[in-house]
């Protein structure tokens, strides 16, 4: 690859961490509608937790309940992700009395987006996992317990 080509790549990422950043002052911690895969009329239970990693935040994660399952998701944000190679995302509903992960789903390389696969813990306390990984270090949050 040639210098110019390289100074190129290198102003496209800046760029890109830019419009990120700015994004992110306008709307902060503003995510997009998440919907459960297969269920429509799902909502969010409790408030959302967030994976901080330094003092940044590095995704978001929430708990879903509806169609009889619960769910978990984590959002990583895309200021972060500009700034990172590498990462995996894993999430899970753990069930807060016998401290168990239920549909465990990680993530593909660098997939900001990640959804467990449907859980029956309804009728049970729960909370949300998720966990940001880059190489062998990993960062996680949980949210608040829903009885």
């Amino acid at each position: 690859m040639s210098a110019a080509a390289a100074r190129v790549l290198i102003m496209k990422k800046a760029l890109l961490i830019v419009a990120a950043a700015v994004a992110g002052l306008f709307a902060p911690g503003v995510a997009h509608a998440e919907t459960p895969p297969g269920c429509a009329s799902a909502y969010q239970l409790g408030p959302t937790a967030y994976v901080k990693m330094g003092g940044q935040t590095a995704a978001s994660v929430k708990q879903f309940a509806g169609c009889g399952k619960n769910w978990s998701y984590v959002f990583v944000w895309a200021d972060w992700a500009a700034k990172h190679d590498l990462f995996h995302v894993t999430t899970a509903v753990e069930t807060t009395s016998d401290g168990k992960d239920h549909g465990k789903v990680f993530g593909r390389l660098d997939q900001r987006e990640v959804w467990s696969s449907p859980t029956n813990t309804t009728g049970r306390c729960t909370r949300a996992l998720g966990v940001v990984s880059l190489g062998e270090d990993g960062w996680s949050a949980y949210t608040n317990r829903d009885c």
